[in-house]
């Protein structure tokens, strides 16, 4: 459930002044680099504004737990205009950054060193693309949320701007990219193969199997974001709760609101997938993690940093235009807090 700190009525969340731009206005597309490497992604920007958030009750294919629907503020953030990718992915989990820097003799910055410093996965047991590709802007897969919550930390330590998973209502304002339909370019169903991978149109001319594809190959959503609908259904800040939206008063505008989690599951997880149908791929549709996403593990406990079956689930980054504090990020779980019922194990960087 959400606790107090984390749920504002009518009133903006405190957030420090470091390193932000003076207004929105002044917020530009960018594209950031990875230093020391060749890896590279950009960063679109998201006004601010009010979303009506949760579905009607009349838009085909809804559930239950798409309503009520409710105003919430959304405060400007950069959003990656990309799903993250294996190439970015794996310079924090397989410790390529540093491995690239050794290589090269690069002497590390004081950026890089904050960087090293953060927790690192054990590596995988296996390829987790599962033969599906890593080469060429594939979206990274099967990891926990508390996984992709450390990848936003480091990322943080390495090119020194915050970044962090959405919340549920920040992905879904910046889904819908200001509309108001089922999918942001409209209600109509068989118009998503032009914007979405999804269980229709997945299938790869190689094999003829179902799988995921590279990133940006499909239409932009209003905001200049891709694959928003389907590829890979991708994490947020949020715990799964099917009655929150009902927490909500009807006459009161939400102000960050944050379904905070302890335990490992549920935890939410948007947009549809190459595996899923049209409607699962709606801007409202909701998806709970399940333990069943990793009945493949192998190790017992069943790893924190992994989901061994959920080869549907992947994420991507935003960067606040004003970052919280330490203490809001403490408060509110900003950052990677490892599940109650849940151990990590960490790969020592030698």
């Amino acid at each position: 459930m959400f606790l107090g700190a984390a749920l504002a009525f009518g009133a903006s969340v405190a957030m420090a002044a470091e390193d932000a731009p003076k207004s929105a206005a002044d917020m530009k597309a960018y594209t950031q680099k990875i230093s020391n490497t060749e890896v590279a992604f950009d960063m679109v920007p998201i006004p601010g504004g009010e979303l009506l958030m949760g579905s009607p009750a009349g838009e085909k294919g809804r559930a239950d737990d798409e309503g009520p629907q409710h105003k919430v503020k959304i405060e400007p953030f950069w959003m990656a205009k990309h799903e993250v990718t294996w190439e970015e992915f794996e310079l924090w989990s397989l410790l390529m950054d540093s491995k690239l820097r050794k290589f090269q003799s690069i002497k590390a910055t004081p950026l890089d060193k904050k960087a090293d410093a953060i927790t690192k996965p054990t590596p995988p047991y296996t390829d987790m693309s599962f033969g599906m590709g890593k080469d060429g802007g594939f979206p990274a897969i099967c990891m926990t949320q508390h996984a992709a919550k450390k990848y936003c930390e480091w990322l943080s330590a390495k090119t020194g701007h915050y970044h962090r998973l959405p919340t549920e209502a920040e992905w879904e304002y910046a889904c819908r990219a200001g509309t108001t339909t089922a999918y942001s370019f409209g209600d109509d169903p068989e118009k998503l193969g032009d914007y979405a991978w999804f269980a229709g149109n997945s299938n790869s001319e190689e094999d003829g199997k179902a799988k995921y594809h590279p990133v940006g190959k499909k239409k932009p959503n209003p905001w200049g974001l891709y694959d928003m609908h389907g590829n890979v259904a991708e994490w947020v800040q949020d715990k799964y709760e099917p009655d929150f939206y009902a927490k909500f008063p009807a006459d009161k505008v939400a102000v960050f609101p944050i379904c905070q989690p302890d335990t490992e599951y549920p935890r939410v997880a948007r947009g549809g997938s190459w595996k899923f149908e049209a409607d699962k791929a709606r801007s409202a549709t909701r998806l709970a993690s399940d333990p069943e996403w990793k009945e493949q593990d192998p190790q017992l406990p069943k790893s924190a940093w992994y989901m061994t079956d959920a080869l549907f689930v992947g994420f991507r980054v935003i960067r606040p235009m004003q970052p919280p504090s330490a203490e809001e990020r403490k408060n509110l779980q900003l950052d990677a807090v490892l599940p109650s019922d849940a151990r990590e194990r960490v790969t020592i960087d030698e």
